[in-house]
């Protein structure tokens, strides 16, 4: 299982961003004079430019890049683990129809069953053991 970590963009350390913001103003400072020796040349301007924005952007491009197929992966998760928990819901479904189906034929079976009667059970037909005094009579 994939444990998402948390992107650090929130908890960029100071020091990494004053070092970044050192490099761009060096990458800017050595293209400036590579305009200025090339002259009024603009393919030479075109090129320094490109190349300047292609170094300062392409760190960028793949944390990007990066950060998008870690949100495809997981939202491909997701969708997977949402499929395998409404399956789960339906054949829970089913189960607990199928309980309920049988408690009621159950309960059914049972109320239709009859107690059975004891056999003589009519006061007149008791006839108890007589005591000595009885016979006397």
């Amino acid at each position: 299982m994939n444990v998402a970590r948390p992107f650090k963009s929130a908890e960029f350390d100071k020091s990494k961003e004053t070092d970044l913001e050192g490099n761009i103003r060096e990458l800017v400072r050595r293209d400036s004079t590579t305009f200025r020796e090339g002259g009024n040349e603009s393919e030479v301007a075109v090129d320094s430019l490109s190349s300047l924005l292609y170094r300062v952007s392409g760190s960028s491009t793949l944390e990007i890049d990066n950060l998008i197929n870690q949100l495809k992966s997981l939202r491909e998760k997701l969708q997977a683990d949402g499929n395998r928990v409404q399956r789960d819901i339906v054949e829970y479904a089913a189960l607990s129809q199928s309980v309920m189906q049988l408690t009621k034929i159950i309960s059914e079976g049972v109320t239709q069953v009859k107690k059975p009667e004891p056999a003589n059970t009519h006061p007149a037909d008791y006839t108890a053991p007589l005591g000595a005094a009885a016979r006397d009579i």
